[in-house]
């Protein structure tokens, strides 16, 4: 529960903001009250770890609950995928070289604006309980209580306003505690913006003891879980995130048979990397039902949204790999699933590029606020209603800053249409001696996605590819300049 202490810091903080601040934009009379926001995120949660985006892998009726009552984005893509960049453009609305956070060592600026700020300011209750992963202290939520760093799954602390405090039980199912605490403690009179934040599935993917024997048997394997990159850039090769391989003890919970290598260990590794990680899928989608079942109860679900996403995509062996960083379609799409009975048609998908760029203004949106013109998305709200803009995006711009860090991937940048795919890799070559770890020199990819949905075949030199590939590579630079980004240049 809430402390009594913290309640009244919470009230202290409003107070504060209240005074400080010129008048809420918003009249929150009966006829014009906005919609409260639930934001759920996952960590690492892959799309294709869900059903209703047709795992073969295991099943999340929870999660599904709100693509059978709302809507299914299939194209949400992320501008860089990787944990602490992609929460900070999601609070911003601005692309990383924007906001400085690049890497998972940047830290947020305190100072610069936020969704959750813009929120507070209009009248909004804010909170975040969960992940925050961005160093610097949580501004513009009313309460907070956020993991230290990454957290721990079993009996982890939490800092509440500030104090550490440690929880006996799962991670999830305290995440998913402390904000059905908050949301009854709640002012009942004013509409909430809450972001509740599983620090699950991310690695080490240890799952909660009552699911220690789920998905026991065999898992269903990729199609491409053997590849070998023979059609493909040396960086695809040269990842250091290749299951089994890759991984280690800690990760499997137990030693690999020492007989195994190649395939056969990248097979075993897959397996006991799946079970563990869909056991933990397991947990977030029961507590998404914990926190739908709330709404329902208390009568809120026609007017709260409720969205379920990640903060990037994350691969379960395409490729043979793990982890994200890679401009790939595992890495890059994001499953997004948003439910508002007023305004959404259960049942209904959209096929249309929106980007976690855009959430903060989709957000601002709902709340009647305009957008900062310092923001660089845009309100996909007309897309909720089945309506696409003629001027909708038909691109998106993509770049992954952390050159052959932990994983060996190296920084690169990328266009994606609907159809095609241009990456370019850059980076230093080996010195004399070799003493660059892993490195590659400048190269690019290029994929059909409408031939090649599994980017096994690279068409970059390919002739028939010319003019497609002269097209991608101008409007890249178009979009380079439209975000004011610049190019990598040796």
């Amino acid at each position: 529960m809430i402390s009594h202490i913290h309640r009244r810091a919470f009230l202290q903080t409003a107070a504060g903001v209240a005074a400080g601040l010129s008048a809420p934009q918003i009249n929150f009379g009966a006829s014009s009250k906005p919609p409260n926001i639930v934001y759920i995120m996952a960590d690492d949660h892959s799309s294709h770890a869900i059903g209703a985006y047709g795992s073969y892998r295991n099943r999340t009726p929870n999660i599904d609950r709100l693509a059978d009552g709302g809507m299914r984005f299939d194209s949400c893509l992320c501008t860089n995928s990787i944990c602490t960049p992609s929460r900070a453009v999601i609070l911003t609305g601005q692309y990383s070289h924007i906001t400085g956070v690049k890497t998972l060592a940047d830290r947020l600026d305190p100072n610069r604006q936020t969704v959750a700020k813009l929120l507070q300011h209009s009248g909004y209750q804010t909170a975040i309980v969960g992940k925050w992963h961005l160093v610097s202290d949580p501004q513009g939520f009313d309460y907070w209580n956020i993991l230290p760093g990454q957290g721990v799954y079993n009996d982890p602390v939490l800092i509440e306003m500030g104090t550490r405090k440690q929880h006996p039980g799962y991670v999830s199912d305290i995440i998913a505690n402390l904000s059905l605490d908050w949301l009854r403690q709640r002012d009942k009179k004013k509409p909430f913006f809450l972001m509740c934040h599983h620090k699950a599935p991310h690695r080490p993917w240890d799952p909660n003891p009552k699911y220690a024997n789920l998905y026991n048997g065999p898992i269903p394997e990729p199609c491409n879980l053997y590849d070998h990159y023979e059609h493909r850039s040396r960086a695809a090769a040269l990842q250091r995130m290749t299951v089994g391989i890759n991984m280690n003890k800690r990760d499997f919970k137990m030693d690999p048979p020492p007989s195994l290598e190649g395939d056969a260990l990248r097979k075993w590794g897959y397996h006991r990397y799946l079970q563990d990680y869909l056991r933990c899928v397991a947990s977030v989608d029961d507590n998404v039902g914990r926190v739908l079942d709330y709404l329902d109860k208390e009568k809120l679900a026609e007017n709260t949204v409720v969205i379920y996403t990640s903060d990037q995509g994350m691969f379960l062996g395409e490729h043979g790999y793990f982890d994200k960083r890679f401009m790939y379609e595992e890495s890059l799409r994001m499953p997004f699933l948003i439910r508002y009975p007023r305004e959404i048609k259960p049942g209904s998908t959209n096929n249309d590029i929106v980007l976690n760029l855009d959430f903060a203004e989709l957000f601002l949106d709902f709340a009647g606020q305009k957008t900062p013109d310092d923001m660089q998305g845009r309100s996909f709200r007309p897309l909720l209603h089945g309506k696409t803009p003629d001027d909708w995006r038909t691109s998106m711009y993509y770049r992954y800053w952390m050159h052959l860090s932990d994983h060996a991937v190296p920084a690169h940048y990328g266009i994606r249409t609907k159809r095609y795919k241009l990456i370019y890799y850059y980076g230093q070559p080996l010195d004399a001696k070799g003493a660059v770890q892993r490195p590659t020199e400048p190269e690019w990819e290029m994929f059909d996605l409408a031939t090649d949905p599994n980017e096994m075949y690279d068409v970059h030199d390919d002739p028939v590819y010319a003019t497609a590939k002269a097209e991608l590579t101008t409007e890249l630079s178009q979009l380079q300049t439209k975000f004011k980004d610049t190019p990598w240049n040796g």
